[in-house]
């Protein structure tokens, strides 16, 4: 057994290994459409939730580079703030331009705080974008909850439900107004490949009757990709554009909620490291849905690895997208 196991960890050490080069060996095309594109969002106002970590911020490093001016939307003001002092530190240190205004120089950093487990904190937020800022060229919902024990929102709405889907669905309402006087301008939703395990279930969206973690899970992002098809339909002729992605499986704080067993994490993590993306590279496609002109007027669509994808039927069910929709609106309070 012993001789077994050995083995077994040399092979998966062999293996990550090996993976590991062909990484470094192509490190220089990592980032699928990023290179060269400095200056390309300059002009540009970006919001991105949930950009302190992961993901976000990835993502924010990058439109950042090309010239926009990010908005980071975070719950936990001082760790945007750490994250933003740090997004600076690196592009200095790449020799890049200091974040700021200035014309010849890269984009400016904006922090306003935002929960969305509360729909006050959408409220606020949003009023506030509405008062201070002039324009919104780009809206990425990218922040999300994943897996977590069952909680609800400050408005009582489970968790992953309400954080993934509604508190991102109330937002980008209340900023559709904005998003329309700034066209052409796009939406940028992040789901991800499990909303094929989930199924919207009308009679317990709130799981009340019965609570799976990462059945919920799933039907959050399933939740996202019927609210991208039902906006981009609703948003036809108005110039603005939205589209979803998956990200793959990448590095993130985002499974801080999953258990893996002491003995067992070391070989996790060197596992994750050589097959799981890097936030750099999982936030390549939100970067390229963003900014590209290749998809200038493309809506609607489902993305990976800057690619369109094709759906599962249930993601692509009109009825069912437009029966969330209208319950949704009831839920976050924009119809009673």
């Amino acid at each position: 057994m012993a001789v077994a196991t050995v083995a077994a960890l040399l092979a998966a050490l062999g293996g990550t290994l090996w993976l590991a080069a062909r990484r470094f060996v192509g490190a220089g095309v990592q980032r699928l459409h990023g290179g060269g594109n400095a200056g390309l969002m300059h002009g540009k106002t970006v919001l991105i939730t949930g950009a302190n970590s992961g993901l976000g911020r990835a993502t924010a490093a990058e439109l950042l580079r090309m010239g926009a001016r990010v908005i980071m939307g975070c719950r936990d003001r001082a760790r945007a703030e750490e994250a933003a002092g740090q997004l600076r530190r690196d592009l200095r240190q790449a020799g890049g331009p200091e974040p700021g205004p200035d014309a010849c120089g890269a984009g400016e950093l904006v922090i306003k705080e935002l929960d969305l487990a509360s729909l006050r904190s959408v409220r606020a937020f949003c009023q506030e974008m509405l008062q201070e800022e002039p324009r919104l060229d780009v809206l990425i919902n990218n922040a999300g909850i994943f897996q977590c024990p069952y909680t609800k929102t400050e408005d009582g709405f489970e968790m992953q439900f309400g954080v993934n889907h509604l508190g991102h669905f109330l937002l980008t309402n209340l900023l559709l107004g904005l998003l329309k006087s700034s066209a052409p301008s796009r939406v940028v939703v992040v789901s991800s490949k499990l909303y094929k395990y989930g199924d919207i279930n009308f009679e317990d969206l709130n799981s009340e009757q019965s609570y799976n973690k990462s059945f919920c899970y799933s039907r959050s992002k399933l939740a996202n990709i019927l609210f991208t098809r039902e906006l981009a339909r609703r948003l036809e002729g108005t110039n603005v554009t939205v589209n979803v992605l998956h990200p793959g499986i990448v590095r993130t704080n985002l499974g801080r909620h999953i258990h893996i067993p002491l003995l067992v994490k070391p070989l996790f993590n060197l596992l994750s490291w050589a097959f799981f993306k890097s936030p750099v590279e999982g936030a390549q496609t939100s970067v390229y849905l963003a900014s590209s002109p290749e998809v200038e007027g493309v809506s609607g669509k489902y993305f990976g690895d800057c690619k369109e994808e094709e759906l599962l039927p249930k993601a692509m069910d009109e009825s069912v997208a437009r029966k969330l929709w209208d319950i949704s609106e009831v839920m976050v309070g924009i119809l009673k």
